[in-house]
């Protein structure tokens, strides 16, 4: 196991890069304060409690071992009715799969399924058909000037895919949309008091909505994803008002998985895309650079800077001793630019060998992975082919979070 220590740490210091970070100028160029969160050292005391992982190595080990757990229903009841971890929405969230450990996990993941060949080839036609028509729209907008791209295409692509797989009805896709924006700062890593009452008013919104859909479905079942569940979960809990329970919790998950990470994913593509007419040369010259452009940004800027565990029982994580039940963040968007995973990690590199965590790893590892990355590829090759390049009008605004990116708009206009 070799020396194990407790590090040294200016705690004032680092609180005072967390409030740079979650500045307009910090969250538009985090990487300047990762790097000086970096050299403090590997493995750091949080300024709040519990740890700091920038490291690329350590932060794969956390994801991939089993001594690593979500911080579950049980340990957020450990925390106290007065956290941030037992408000409303963070206990909603601690029974969706995100949230689960085995053997929980495990049955429900089971229970889910996976995007089959059947499943991609049927999605795929859904992604390819709504770029086409949302890019129609795009270029009708940009022929009187500029456009937001974000508004037009990345947030409305990832709702149309999820909505139309889970047979929701399209004129409910913007709200989920707001509600999904909301909710999500429970997830954050410091969430303000006003951040988590949106986000328990948007998932009280969510219970319902979904709830509902889950009895309409019991009722009138069709081929859909929710129908199955029903199916799934009555053969595995003989009590019906807890099976549909469950299948609510799995709606939930996979519309807040499918939504805002992707969204992101997808504006922030377009975005290094754009604000380079060298890039956007390079892949309309190379179609076949598209992966690897995506692997890039999912490396460069992924969606989710933050993921965080709790440790099963007392070890040690590269020499820090960490007790049980304590939780580590691990910064993800800090370990991506390790340098000793990355040679100069600061270039966006398409033709660079992939190795990121966006997606999570281990039992964890992201169900929505194939969709994201099918969302992204397609369109991407369609922005180069039906587009002249594009130029990027102004930087774009950035919501106030840490741990889930989002950019408010993406203002382009023809080159």
């Amino acid at each position: 196991m070799g020396v194990v220590t407790t590090p040294s740490y200016d705690r004032r210091a680092s609180a005072s890069l967390f409030s740079r970070l979650r500045t307009a100028k910090g969250q538009a160029d985090p990487a300047p304060i990762y790097a000086e969160l970096r050299s403090r050292g590997e493995i750091t005391p949080a300024p709040w409690g519990g740890f700091l992982v920038t490291g690329f190595a350590a932060c794969d080990q956390v994801l991939r071992s089993r001594d690593w757990l979500e911080p579950d229903r049980r340990w957020r009841e450990r925390q106290g009715s007065g956290t941030r971890w037992n408000a409303p929405s963070s206990r909603e969230m601690s029974n969706t799969l995100a949230a689960l450990n085995p053997p929980d996990h495990t049955r429900v993941r089971r229970a889910a399924g996976t995007f089959d060949r059947a499943a991609v080839e049927l999605i795929s036609r859904t992604v390819t058909r709504t770029t086409d028509q949302l890019l129609d729209s795009l270029s009708e907008q940009l022929r009187d000037g500029e456009a937001d791209f974000a508004a037009l295409v990345g947030e409305r692509l990832p709702v149309a895919t999820i909505g139309e797989w889970l047979g929701l009805p399209a004129a409910d896709w913007p709200r989920l949309r707001r509600l999904t924006h909301d909710q999500v700062f429970t997830q954050e890593l410091l969430p303000s008091a006003s951040q988590l009452a949106a986000s328990d008013a948007a998932t009280a919104e969510l219970r319902a909505y979904f709830t509902d859909l889950v009895g309409h479905r019991r009722l009138h079942p069709g081929d859909d994803p929710v129908s199955a569940w029903i199916r799934t979960w009555d053969s595995m809990e003989p009590d019906r008002d807890k099976a549909d329970e469950e299948v609510y919790h799995l709606v939930l998950f996979f519309l807040l998985a499918a939504l805002e990470t992707t969204s992101t994913l997808l504006t922030t593509m377009t975005l290094l895309l754009v604000e380079s007419p060298d890039r956007w040369n390079q892949v309309a010259d190379r179609p076949d650079l598209v992966p690897g452009f995506v692997e890039e940004t999912l490396r460069y800027d992924p969606p989710t800077h933050v993921i965080s565990r709790v440790a099963a029982q007392d070890c040690a994580l590269g020499g820090v001793r960490i007790r049980q039940d304590e939780m580590v963040h691990l910064m993800v968007g800090a370990a991506h630019r390790d340098p000793a995973r990355h040679s100069d990690p600061e270039r966006f590199d398409p033709l660079r060998k992939p190795g990121h965590l966006a997606f999570s790893g281990g039992i964890h590892y992201c169900l929505g992975a194939p969709l994201a990355r099918l969302e992204a590829q397609i369109l991407l090759r369609q922005l180069v082919r039906r587009l002249p390049r594009l130029t990027l009008v102004r930087r774009p605004s950035m919501a106030p979070r840490v741990a889930f990116r989002r950019l408010l708009n993406l203002d382009v206009a023809l080159a």
